[in-house]
């Protein structure tokens, strides 16, 4: 996954405050138990010196997801005042917490993007009109392009309807807007489901490069998605469960062929900050569930990174701080254009829980 939807976070010189707070609706009286919580968190920060300014900034913004149903939370990112950051959470946090220092702290954020694997999704269903709006028949199909598993409560659903007898020619137009999206998100697979005769027409009509990336779903549900959530939400969680996206399985597999020539250099905490350091780490893995580390040191830079204090004054830096482990590797690796891919535990582990895949061994 790229990191650049964190750049907004490290363009300030200013502390950030960070937040992350359930903002789930689907309890009795959700806007007194999401301001009950916020009460709490912005007391910490006003307790932190983060300033009245930069708390009402994220309070602005705190439970305007109402449109969303279902469990879900939010992260918001603000320093000096003004937002810096606000996304919409497909699952509500562990807990809720706020910070404010200088990193923010975004691994969390990182965490629900993952495996950020780009998607289509499509479902078709037949309505019968009444009489009283015309009769007939009707298709109404509803499509999302996104990325999983952030999609799930960020993705647009533009919505087509038409008669039944006009779809032929109206698959056509539809396979022509799918397919635009698709080919410039990146889209690697495009679920289908729904009325099975308008299905095989799409089917049939699409170019072979598109059809090659459908996957049909014989029993995916016909309703309607909840207000905010994603079209085919439960076919999606269902067929996307533990899979990367292709670039990240190419690069899980560049990582293991370069352990298997040298190990110490690629796998660990203190391997990963060698090439934090130096800017060669191509790729950083990070195993889920996360793995507590100790505290490194950090200065101004993002490859202002250590395992003590002594090591970053042996290379000239006069400021410094510690810092956990995961917001400085999450700066390190955004400030020198590396990837991160997020690697179940029980599928391939790393010492303390984090490795390298390092510049040289990748184009």
């Amino acid at each position: 996954m790229k990191l650049q939807f964190l750049n907004p976070l490290y363009a300030p010189a200013d502390p950030v405050a960070s937040v992350y707070l359930d903002t789930s609706r689907d309890i009795d009286d959700p806007d007194r138990a999401i301001e009950r919580r916020w009460r709490h968190l912005r007391e910490s920060l006003l307790a932190h010196d983060a300033g009245e300014a930069t708390v009402d900034a994220v309070e602005s913004v705190l439970g305007t997801d109402r449109e969303i149903a279902g469990p879900h939370g939010q992260a918001v990112f603000a320093a000096a005042g003004r937002l810096l950051l606000t996304e919409y959470l497909p699952d509500p946090p562990v807990r809720d917490s706020a910070c404010f220092g200088a990193l923010p702290d975004a691994l969390p954020l990182v965490l629900q993007h993952a495996p950020d694997l780009p998607y289509a999704a499509v479902a078709i269903r037949r309505v019968h009109l009444p009489e009283a709006a015309g009769g007939g028949e009707v298709l109404d199909i509803e499509y999302d392009i996104g990325h999983w598993p952030m999609g799930r409560v960020n993705a647009a659903t533009p919505g087509w309807r038409t008669p039944v007898d006009s779809w032929p020619q109206q698959a056509e137009q539809f396979l022509a807007e799918l397919a635009g999206a698709a080919e410039s998100g990146g889209t690697e697979e495009i679920l289908l489901a729904g009325d099975p005769w308008a299905a095989n027409t799409m089917i049939r009509l699409a170019p072979n490069w598109l059809k090659n990336r459908l996957v049909r779903l014989k029993n995916g549900h016909h309703h309607y998605p909840q207000p905010g959530r994603a079209v085919l939400e439960d076919e999606l969680e269902a067929v996307f469960t533990d899979r990367l996206p292709q670039r990240d399985r190419q690069q899980l597999d560049a990582f293991q062929a370069q352990r298997a020539r040298d190990p110490e250099a690629c796998e660990g905490l203190t391997a990963a900050v060698a090439a934090l350091q130096r800017g060669q780490a191509r790729t950083v893995l990070i195993n889920r569930p996360v793995q507590q580390t100790p505290p490194l040191w950090v200065g101004g830079a993002p490859t202002d990174l250590a395992r003590s204090a002594d090591d970053l004054r042996a290379f000239g830096i006069d400021y410094y701080w510690e810092q956990d482990a995961g917001s400085a590797v999450t700066r390190a690796a955004a400030g020198t254009q590396a990837e991160l891919v997020v690697v179940p535990r029980e599928e391939l582990p790393f010492p303390d829980g984090i490795a390298v895949l390092l510049r040289r061994s990748v184009d």
